[in-house]
């Protein structure tokens, strides 16, 4: 299995997740033309792509997935919620691209099998998902304002997960932001601070995840290198030893992450 994070971050989000036979997106929250020069800058075409799946209807999630739908007959696949509220944002779509999921129920693309569970964020139905190739299992979980013990149960089969880490509480507070869109980011149905993102990393790490990358971080309230470093300290903290128990990494707002060969 291969992965890498095209893009992520406040500013736009996109997943890649292939196999031998099987190539998706998880969300496609930029141009269709910066998306496709990432997936070029990976060997990967976008015309091989099997579909987009689909987090959430907030636009750095969807903004190029109507146009690289309709530029390769891409199938689009989201819970009914999500199809709902995005559906007027995105153009027309063929009828036979759209396929609407049923959030804590196991479906297949190709030779993947894709579980969507449950994250905790202010849009219509929000998921994460885990896709798992019958060898390899990864997990995506962005966009939540809380850990709940789904989300936790849904990723600790994984060998790897991308896990927001969003923003460092004290620079939340003391920055630029409005009051309510503060509140917003830190509350139940915002964003992940790097310290609950720590926290998590370790309850992870304990079942066996061995790739831990931290995305979607705020670029108003937060530093790469601070939120990796506040997860390598709880790790640490926890007995863990970076490079032997698990790979950090930090992915990157404007370009390719590494890519993981599973």
């Amino acid at each position: 299995m291969k992965f890498c994070s095209l893009y992520s971050g406040s500013s736009g989000n996109a997943l890649f997740v292939g196999n031998h036979d099987t190539r998706l997106l998880v969300d496609a929250g930029l141009s269709g033309k910066r998306i496709e020069k990432a997936l070029g800058d990976i060997d990967e075409s976008p015309s091989k792509l099997s579909g987009i799946l689909v987090t959430h209807e907030h636009s750095d999630h969807i903004q190029g997935v109507g146009i690289l739908s309709r530029r390769y007959n891409l199938s689009i696949f989201a819970n009914e919620k999500t199809w709902c509220a995005m559906e007027k944002k995105l153009g027309n779509i063929k009828p036979e691209n759209v396929k609407i999921i049923a959030t804590d129920t196991p479906f297949e693309v190709g030779s993947f099998s894709i579980n969507p569970f449950d994250t905790s964020h202010d849009a219509a139905q929000p998921v994460g998902y885990v896709l798992q190739d019958g060898h390899r299992t990864v997990g995506i979980a962005t966009d939540t304002g809380i850990i709940t013990d789904n989300i936790l149960k849904a990723l600790m089969p994984c060998e790897l997960v991308l896990l927001e880490s969003n923003h460092d509480p004290e620079m939340l507070a003391t920055g630029r932001y409005p009051y309510p869109l503060k509140q917003r980011i830190k509350g139940q149905y915002g964003h992940l601070s790097n310290e609950t993102a720590a926290k998590a990393a370790i309850l992870l790490t304990q079942q066996g995840v061995k790739h831990l990358l931290l995305g979607h971080l705020s670029q108003e309230n937060n530093f790469p290198l601070l939120a990796f470093q506040t997860t390598e300290r709880f790790l640490k903290e926890a007995g863990m030893i970076l490079d032997k128990d698990l790979t950090l990494a930090v992915a990157k707002r404007n370009s390719t992450s590494s890519i993981y060969n599973l």
